[in-house]
């Protein structure tokens, strides 16, 4: 109970913060829902502000197709595993109308309800969506890298599995085609074979 209150009390301060004027409000979070499985996003699109949901629109349809095929669908994934991101809020277009990446100091400011959301569900299975997500997480390097691989970390002061995804944008092209095709698929396999994923499986299977 003092969790589902902690993460409730969370959400809320979240949707209130104001902290990065740069950005497009409003605020775009999950509910309040306790999980070990924690997905992080890189910031939501310019569409996902009228829904009020992550992953909203295209590239979300790509997202759920993949989780649908290791045993989750969209309502499924949506009413067990927690949804964060790298930044909650749009950041904009830039002068030649493409999205704008957050600077760091609105990466650095997002990061505190990130750690914040980290101890209070103590996560055992984290699942970097792009980028910018997993640079957060895994540092920089190329997706050939890590796509495809489990790695044991502990963020803020959590012991978790990493196992990465690239970006489902429909812009772009990496998971289309070799070794993307292959190295995605190793990503879902391990996934699907996380006990924290299996247990939320499970509990989909049971209604």
């Amino acid at each position: 109970m003092k969790s589902q209150l902690a993460i409730e009390n969370h959400v809320a301060a979240l949707n209130s913060c104001t902290l990065c004027p740069l950005m497009v409000g409003p605020v775009v979070s999950h509910h309040a829902l306790l999980s070990k499985v924690y997905m992080i996003g890189q910031a939501p699109g310019p569409h996902e502000g009228a829904y009020g949901k992550p992953f909203a629109w295209t590239a979300g349809k790509t997202l759920f197709k993949w989780y649908s095929t290791i045993g989750l669908n969209e309502e499924q994934f949506r009413s067990l595993a927690y949804m964060a991101a790298v930044c909650r809020c749009f950041p904009g277009k830039t002068v030649t109308g493409g999205d704008r990446v957050p600077n760091p100091v609105e990466i650095s400011n997002c990061s505190q309800w990130m750690a914040a959301e980290f101890n209070i569900l103590k996560p055992e299975l984290v699942i970097p969506v792009g980028k910018l997500a997993i640079e957060q997480v895994l540092g920089k390097g190329q997706l050939v890298d890590v796509i495809g691989q489990k790695f044991e970390k502990t963020l803020f002061g959590v012991d978790c599995d990493v196992i990465p995804l690239p970006h489902p944008s429909g812009a772009s092209t990496w998971f289309k085609k070799e070794p993307g095709i292959t190295l995605l698929h190793q990503s879902l396999s391990q996934i699907s074979l996380h006990p924290a994923w299996q247990a939320l499986v499970k509990r989909a299977q049971k209604g």
